[in-house]
């Protein structure tokens, strides 16, 4: 599996903090960026996330900034990016087997750093679930024509 992951200035020092757990669990990360905590507009790093998700040279991807707002609205502007922002667990499970999400969006400013271990690990361990669901992420897809 291969991880997209940027993030603004708010959120680089937690983005930092699971890049290092991804790849203590032998996950391939591309670091996209920001590499520091000088500031940076967030969505020239949603673009840089998506592109890589949408180009499929990453399986999915990740996004973080202060409250996740911002990067998930940006996200949610590119064709083929269905990006969800996740506070607990179940709502990764769920955006994944449900919406098919491909990006998850972390809150770097309110969600702790095991909690968000755990929200990670809950979308990369989720698969779409089909079915009726597919019918509905055809629909969103159709909103971007």
């Amino acid at each position: 599996m291969r991880i997209a992951i940027g993030s603004d200035h708010a959120a680089f020092e937690m983005k930092e903090k699971i890049v290092e757990y991804l790849q203590k669990k032998n996950i391939e990360v591309i670091n996209c960026g920001t590499h520091s905590i000088e500031s940076v507009d967030y969505p020239d790093y949603a673009k840089k996330v998506s592109k890589k998700v949408v180009d499929k040279e990453c399986d999915l991807g990740i996004l973080l900034c202060g409250t996740g707002i911002g990067m998930s609205i940006a996200a949610n502007k590119i064709k083929g990016i269905r990006a969800a922002l996740c506070m607990f667990p179940d709502m990764a499970v769920y955006a994944r087997k449900h919406n098919n999400a491909n990006v998850l969006v972390l809150a770097g400013r309110l969600t702790g750093i095991e909690l968000a271990k755990w929200i990670v690990d809950a979308f990369l361990n989720t698969d779409f679930e089909g079915g009726r669901h597919e019918r509905r992420v055809r629909k969103i897809e159709e909103l971007e024509d």
